[in-house]
């Protein structure tokens, strides 16, 4: 059973700063680190196996529960895998599909109710085939089978699912860090902090607008910046473009999102000068099979655009979907990522 609203809040909140729920609940998230202990012991003592698919492998995850920013971060790194020459494929799990026991694959305008929200924007805007199914190593055999012209496989999180050997391990966080440092559920984290140390990269979604108090990456770890810059907005009724600046000049505006952290949306538009009469956050991979917009008093109303692929059939001109892309502090970040991949041999 999912936490109410109020209870969410309060989480959240302890999740960040600890308090006596946090404290309360500790015991639980003691178990949690024995769980991921023993985990990790059966793929390092041989007990379970790692699969390797025979092309690289780069894993895009986090250990923060809930949106950090992977999905701009994984379209902007097939862009930029591609342009230097690359055929890029992304594998995930599918979260809320049922997929059966085949993997799903497709490329292009996907429907998110078979894919799920996430890799059909990836698809959509990254313009790269995808596979879904909960085992990431099926998927990609599924992917390769499909386009055995991709030479490269982007997963979308993962980073916990062991099965799938892989040769690079970014992780993508954003202000809020570690939180209190503790394990789900007195704590956000899946698996301990320490688990950053042995990761290739972690990636900083600047984007929230925080205070910047996120603890420096460890040594050997390459750390970038990342923010989320506006493209512009987009029209969900008819497709018509226009620049952000012009819808910000609307009387009455207001801001929807289904994303594991609404506030982070809201908090760039704001930095882009739009002004928020109206706030809605909603679950994250909220399905819109109830859009919320009739009831909201406004001209103009802006979605995300993974809140866009699931609205397919919403005909209020009054609904936009803004457009993001991830800029990097480091401009030789994916030369430095496609350096790593030169180092593979498949198996």
């Amino acid at each position: 059973m999912k936490p109410g609203p109020a209870l969410r809040t309060v989480l959240q909140r302890q999740w960040q700063t600890g308090g006596w729920l946090s404290w309360l609940l500790a015991p639980l998230s003691l178990l949690a680190a024995l769980a991921v202990a023993a985990k990790r012991l059966a793929y390092r003592a041989g007990w379970r196996r790692t699969e390797r698919v025979g092309v690289p492998v780069v894993v895009v995850g986090n250990v923060y529960v809930g949106g950090t920013g992977k999905t701009p971060f994984i379209v902007a790194a097939a862009r930029a895998l591609r342009a230097r020459g690359h055929r890029p494929g992304v594998i995930s799990r599918g979260y809320g599909v049922r997929v059966g026991p085949a993997a799903r694959v497709g490329c292009g305008r996907l429907d998110p109710a078979d894919f799920g929200d996430e890799p059909a924007l990836i698809a959509h805007q990254a313009d790269v085939p995808v596979a879904v199914h909960p085992r990431r190593a099926d998927a990609a055999r599924a992917l390769l089978a499909a386009h055995p012209h991709v030479d490269v496989i982007l997963s979308d999180d993962g980073l916990q699912h062991l099965a799938l050997a892989r040769d690079v391990e970014i992780v993508v966080q954003d202000e809020r860090g570690v939180g209190n440092g503790r394990l789900l559920p007195a704590g956000p984290l899946r698996e301990p902090a320490s688990r950053l140390r042995g990761v290739d990269a972690i990636v900083t979604n600047r984007s929230g607008g925080g205070s910047g108090a996120v603890p420096s990456a460890p040594a050997g770890v390459r750390a970038v910046d990342m923010d989320l810059v506006i493209d512009g907005a987009w029209r969900l009724a008819d497709g018509k473009r226009l620049p952000l600046a012009e819808l910000g000049s609307m009387p009455r505006i207001a801001a929807v999102a289904g994303i594991g952290n609404p506030e982070r949306f809201f908090a760039t538009l704001r930095r882009a000068g739009i002004r928020l009469d109206t706030t809605l956050g909603l679950p994250d991979h909220y399905d819109y099979a109830h859009p919320p917009f009739a009831a909201i008093e406004a001209d103009i109303i802006l979605v995300t655009d993974k809140d866009a692929v699931k609205c397919p059939a919403v005909d209020d001109p009054r609904v936009w979907a803004v457009t993001v892309s991830a800029h990097l502090s480091d401009p030789a970040f994916f030369d430095w990522l496609e350096t790593r991949l030169h180092g593979h041999t498949p198996a």
